[in-house]
């Protein structure tokens, strides 16, 4: 006699409340998961404690103050942009326009500062305005093709490289602007507030800000949900589409910040300058254990990834290693990491 199902054992299609539900638990266990000490953090802080070490037995330069300043202030315009990055990176997105924006913000501020009648404070705040302005601009523009077109990030990016970067060699016919002498604009690279450098207090401010957005605020709660799942995020009532927007906008001011930072720094904007700059941010925060598949992630990890590529650099640097093993030894580091992030992740899947 053949057996029939019974209702309890008949597969059935989810009802709409069963798939919201499944969606909120799926929400609250990507925040768990965000809330859970992570040992990369200790492991990354171990490795850059470890590398100190060994950089001051071999270079006993490395250990000075002025050194670690200056490695504080080398890293400040990539960890600037990286703390947008780390957003994007959360909602499994992507952004390969970085050093093209940086190039076309600074030459849009030279610009600007160049056009001002004596170049003072006020000029320069104005200046500063720009460069946000910009940064953000190009930040929504990439964030409504993404969001609302559904046009892949790696694709839109990709051609932001090519755009951004033509524009500013077309607005300068590819020759650097130098600022107006002396700017006050150059404070914000060149500065010093007390025995810190500018481009610190920058830095700092930049985390913090980041940090109180992905920890304190709704949207933090929103875009880990959306990088976790981003259909359990739209059933849970999530706009996904403005979490994106927001996203690439913040992420997009970020880097017209650390523009304002890298052209006050040159005391220019150069058009043909940062090329490759993406790849330093995108590093810093995979290395700095956020996943690049989304949804997992923390900024603190994003500051100890570029410390750790830059004092790695700057270590080699004085020790006198040829600029080419430095980029071996970068890309084994990131690939470590990359790694470690595909092991960790599949770990993770198991026990959920």
């Amino acid at each position: 006699m053949n057996a029939h199902p019974t209702p309890s054992t008949q597969s059935r299609v989810p009802t709409p409340q069963e798939e919201v539900g499944a969606a909120a638990k799926s929400s609250t266990t990507w925040s768990q998961n965000r809330r859970r000490i992570d040992l990369r953090q200790f492991g990354l802080l171990g490795a850059v404690i470890l590398l100190i070490v060994v950089f001051a037995i071999i270079a006993p330069n490395f250990v000075t103050a002025f050194n670690g300043l200056n490695v504080l202030r080398q890293v400040s315009i990539v960890a600037v942009a990286a703390v947008g990055a780390t957003m994007i990176i959360l909602i499994a997105g992507i952004d390969l326009s970085v050093g093209s924006v940086i190039a076309l913000c600074g030459v849009v501020t030279a610009l600007v500062l160049n056009a001002g009648p004596g170049g003072g404070v006020g000029w320069t705040i104005l200046a500063l305005i720009v460069c946000l302005g910009v940064g953000a601009l190009i930040g929504l523009i990439n964030g409504v093709v993404i969001g609302v077109l559904h046009v892949p990030a790696f694709i839109a990016t990709l051609a932001g490289l090519t755009a951004w970067r033509g524009t500013a060699l077309l607005l300068t016919n590819a020759n650097p602007v130098p600022l107006p002498a002396d700017s006050p604009f150059t404070w914000l690279g060149q500065g010093y507030i007390g025995p810190v450098p500018v481009p610190i207090v920058i830095m700092a401010l930049t985390f913090f800000i980041g940090y109180l957005i992905l920890s304190r605020m709704k949207i933090g709660r929103r875009i880990y949900a959306v990088g976790g799942n981003a259909t359990a995020a739209r059933l849970s009532g999530v706009r996904v589409t403005s979490v994106n927007i927001f996203v690439y906008v913040f992420a997009g001011t970020c880097v017209g910040l650390a523009s304002a930072m890298a052209t006050a720094r040159l005391n220019s904007g150069q058009p043909a300058g940062f090329v490759g700059l993406e790849l330093d941010v995108i590093a810093a925060v995979v290395v700095g254990g956020t996943s690049l598949m989304g949804g997992y992630g923390k900024l603190s990890g994003t500051f100890l990834g570029a410390l750790l590529i830059a004092v790695l650099g700057n270590g080699l640097t004085l020790m006198d290693v040829p600029t080419y093993w430095q980029q071996i030894l970068t890309g084994l580091v990131i690939l470590f990491a990359v790694l470690l992030d595909f092991v960790v992740r599949r770990k993770r899947k198991a026990k959920l």
